[in-house]
C-alpha cells in the first residue's frame, strides 16, 4: 500500500485542524492511516499522509471531485490545488 502525501494551502490552520477526525474520515474510501502537518514556518501550508488501498479512487476523486467533497474542502478552508506525491 503506497503512502500517499497531499500538500495544500488553507484559510486558517487551526479551522482546518479543528475538522482532523474529519479529514480522515473523507478519505477513509480510499486511505488509511492519515497523519495531519502544518507548516514550521507559521504559513498556511499544510499536509497529510495516508496509506492509499485504491489509488483509482483517489485520483479520481482528486481530478474530479464531487459536489459533497468540494463543499466539504470550502467549510474546512482548503485552498485548491492538492499536490499529492506518492512514495517510491
Amino acid at each position: 500500500m503506497p503512502k500517499i502525501v497531499a500538500t495544500f494551502q488553507v484559510v486558517d490552520v487551526e479551522l482546518w485542524l479543528s475538522f482532523k477526525e474529519e479529514n480522515a474520515a473523507i478519505v477513509a474510501p480510499f486511505a488509511t492511516n492519515v497523519t495531519t502537518f502544518v507548516a514550521l514556518d507559521g504559513s498556511n501550508n499544510v499536509g497529510m499522509i495516508m496509506d492509499v488501498h485504491d489509488m483509482a479512487g483517489m485520483q479520481a476523486g482528486m481530478a474530479s471531485p464531487s459536489p459533497e467533497m468540494l463543499a466539504t474542502e470550502e467549510r474546512h478552508g482548503v485552498i485548491r490545488p492538492i499536490i499529492a506525491y506518492m512514495e517510491k
